[in-house]
């Protein structure tokens, strides 16, 4: 995970004083690209990046360079289908890098816009036209990877990887959306991620279980291209252990020759984190034990949890309950990965808003308010699970891969008839994705109930941190919560503690807004809450609040 700082204004002459600005907010991501550190700069415009080398270690570097000099391009993120551009006449393109990335040049050359719904990857990224003066920034369809956009007094346009670098230099701020471009003509962001499943009534009937496996398994493989070590995040949880045991699959041999050479790293190391005894752990174990990786345990303890939430809400930008919740122990975990010199790793994030995972889709009425709910829940993946993944990881600079969110897979996956995923007949939910991988795990993790990460790794943990949290914030100080914080107000001191905190590092309504804050029960949109009248007296985003949906739904 790369880290990117672009500033354009064509009305304004730039002086050596900007510059300097533009290598001081690019530091403060150098976290996320430790590997190397470049910069572009003229009258107009300045690109600045913080690399991490996963692909192309020798020649890679960014900003990149047209072979004419007159595109210069900054990009954080993966173009998972590279090398098909890369070996296609068409594109007649003088390459001066290996660089997965740079093929967004050429095709930028060949096809505008167009060109972001040829391309397969997760990308912000920012392009700069010499002779026309002009840009084209973009971010992927979902938002696995992050950007933000800014405005200062002098109308100077600012975009960057974190928040964090704009806090001290705009008086507008806010995220750029996920799924859309922007160009200089308007300054206005616009959608190009339009797809006929985002429509009920467009919905195709489904076909077989074996398109599911083999689809998913043609995503796994594009997104194992690396020249560097990877491993696998393995909760134990059924999403993760799927993606874990497909890399298992695939990893003997190097998927960038087109399984022609030996992986350069064909031992699989996987990585799980959680309270000793959690129910993450155990199940974790036995999955590497039948998949035979080389895996690694690790504890955290309480206390280690709650002296680095100031750090976790500094790298993750966020105060939203769950997605703190869930991301100290990952935070936790890449300081390890890291240690062990793996810089990429492969995640299951996605499944559960695709198949209706999450236990409150148990109570989902019928098949178009469950297939709506997975479109919104998707949508929202960029405040959530996409969020915590990508910047808990990028923190310690390893990258994350989310196979589930692979463009392919998700275009096929979310045709599928929704009646088929609905958790109905006493089924599981995502039971035709557990059907879809027999014989793939050990029954008694392919058949294992749903538990939220955040309650995975221990339930103690979440306990103690609303404990925590009434230890610290006083009665009068929550009390006084709609005159601190007006905007997104605190509901419960758990998340006034977090807010407090957050509000340190980005102060302002801006920031704050760029936060959900949504009343949610085990992780539904508040759309959901309709679904049962129970719904309507709870807000706990763990799944222990509707834990008895399996007996009462068999």
């Amino acid at each position: 995970m790369c880290g990117i700082v672009a500033i354009y204004n064509n009305q304004l002459k730039f002086d050596k004083d900007m510059r300097s600005k533009s290598l001081s907010m690019s530091k403060k991501v150098r976290h996320r690209g430790p590997d190397w550190s470049g910069i572009y700069s003229n009258d107009n415009a300045i690109l600045a990046h913080e690399r991490l080398s996963i692909v192309d270690i020798k020649s890679g570097g960014q900003p990149l360079i047209s072979y004419d000099k007159d595109i210069i391009l900054t990009v954080n993120g993966e173009i998972y289908n590279h090398q098909e551009f890369r070996n296609s006449k068409d594109i007649n393109y003088q390459f001066q890098t290996n660089s997965d990335c740079e093929v967004i040049i050429p095709l930028f050359k060949k096809y505008g816009k167009e060109m972001l719904n040829k391309i397969n990857g997760i990308f912000a990224f920012f392009l700069y036209e010499k002779a026309s003066n002009s840009f084209f920034v973009a971010r992927d369809p979902i938002g696995v990877i992050p950007l933000y956009m800014g405005k200062d007094e002098n109308n100077t346009l600012y975009f960057s990887s974190e928040m964090k670098c704009l806090v001290d230099n705009c008086i507008e701020i806010k995220e750029f959306p996920p799924g859309h471009y922007m160009t200089n003509i308007d300054n206005n962001p616009k959608k190009y991620y339009l797809k006929n499943w985002m429509n009920f009534d467009n919905i195709k009937n489904y076909s077989s279980t074996k398109d599911l496996r083999d689809n998913l398994e043609e995503a796994v493989k594009r997104q194992l291209m690396s020249d560097v070590p990877f491993g696998v995040l393995l909760s134990g949880g059924l999403d993760s252990s799927i993606i874990s045991s497909i890399v298992k699959k695939y990893s003997k041999k190097r998927v960038e020759s087109n399984d022609k050479n030996d992986a350069w790293w064909p031992q699989i190391h996987s990585f799980a984190v959680g309270l000793k005894g959690s129910p993450d752990l155990e199940a974790s174990k036995k999955v590497s034990k039948y998949l035979e990786t080389i895996h690694h345990e690790i504890h955290f303890t309480i206390q280690e949890a709650i002296d680095s939430l100031d750090d976790v809400i500094y790298y993750l930008e966020t105060y939203d309950v769950t997605t703190v919740r869930a991301s100290t122990p990952m935070y936790l975990m890449a300081r390890y990965i890291k240690s062990m010199g793996i810089k990429m790793v492969l995640s299951g994030e996605g499944a559960d808003e695709i198949f209706g995972g999450y236990l409150y889709f148990h109570k989902a009425p019928n098949s178009r308010e469950f297939h709506e709910e997975t479109i919104r829940k998707i949508n929202k993946l960029h405040l959530y699970d996409c969020l915590r993944a990508n910047k808990s990881l990028s923190a310690w600079g390893v990258e994350g891969r989310v196979p589930f969110l692979d463009k392919d897979f998700l275009d096929y996956s979310m045709n599928i008839d929704p009646n088929l995923k609905m958790i109905k007949n006493k089924k599981i939910e995502k039971n035709i994705l557990r059907e879809s991988f027999k014989g793939y795990l050990p029954d008694e993790i392919l058949w294992r109930q749903k538990e939220q990460f955040s309650d995975g790794v221990g339930y103690n943990w979440i306990d103690s941190l609303k404990k925590y949290a009434e230890e610290i914030i006083s009665d009068n100080e929550f009390l006084n919560r709609d005159n601190i914080y007006r905007i997104n107000t605190p509901k419960t001191k758990e998340e006034f503690l977090y807010r407090k905190i957050f509000s340190n590092y980005f102060p302002g309504d801006d920031c704050a807004k760029c936060v959900p804050s949504v009343k949610s029960v085990a992780c539904s949109t508040e759309e959901a809450l309709k679904w049962d009248d129970s719904f309507n007296n709870m807000n706990d985003p763990s799944g222990r609040s509707i834990k008895k949906v399996h007996k009462d739904s068999y």
